[in-house]
């Protein structure tokens, strides 16, 4: 019904950039949130940055990336990318997307997940 289809991550050295993307397709009617979860091994998926889609475009950010990762969108393209700079070793994980979407002919929303792109930060 929704598919979020992530891309860019990769292997940068610490202080590095990287840019991920997310492209949200399928019956959607509205797209309230959307925002990027991480899960490094061993440990439990953690939010990283969150942005509305509807509305004022509010953002809200994992204290540990603050100052350092931007979340922006381009609402006509369901779109939501998340600019990493000054990585370091600690942000390796496996980055993942999320829509809370409602989709045409329903009266709530759900969630719903990319396949998760991997991060790795060398140091």
């Amino acid at each position: 019904q929704v598919q979020l289809v992530e891309s860019g991550g990769g292997l940068v050295q610490a202080g590095g950039s990287l840019r991920l993307s997310c492209a949200a397709s399928g019956r959607i009617f509205r797209i309230n949130t959307m925002g990027w979860y991480r899960q490094a091994p061993g440990k439990q998926r953690e939010l990283v940055a969150t942005i509305t889609i509807t509305g004022g475009g509010g953002t809200n950010y994992a204290d540990s990336v603050k100052g350092r990762f931007t979340i922006s969108r381009e609402n006509a393209k369901n779109t939501v990318y998340l600019q990493m700079n000054s990585l370091k070793p600690e942000d390796t994980a496996v980055y993942y997307c999320n829509a809370e979407v409602q989709l045409f002919g329903a009266f709530h929303t759900n969630d719903y997940w990319g396949q998760g792109t991997q991060v790795t930060v060398s140091s």
